[in-house]
């Protein structure tokens, strides 16, 4: 069992990547708050998923949206 196997298509991992870029420079516009923190912290998740293609969430449910 691969802990970072790929379980999204490409469009979703593009459209991931793109909501991202919105996310993560929050605190930097809107101002240093918890709420733009935890913007940011889910724009880094977004990346991380848009990068690596696994998502966890994906996997604990057995979702899987490849086409393999």
């Amino acid at each position: 069992m691969e802990i970072f196997k790929t379980n999204q298509n490409k469009a979703e991992r593009i459209l991931r990547f793109i909501i991202s870029l919105f996310l993560i420079p929050a605190p930097i516009i809107l101002g240093s708050s918890i709420y733009t923190f935890i913007i940011c912290g889910v724009g880094a998740i977004l990346l991380f998923n848009a990068l690596s293609g696994a998502c966890m969430i994906y996997k604990v449910f057995g979702v899987d949206t490849c086409q393999n």
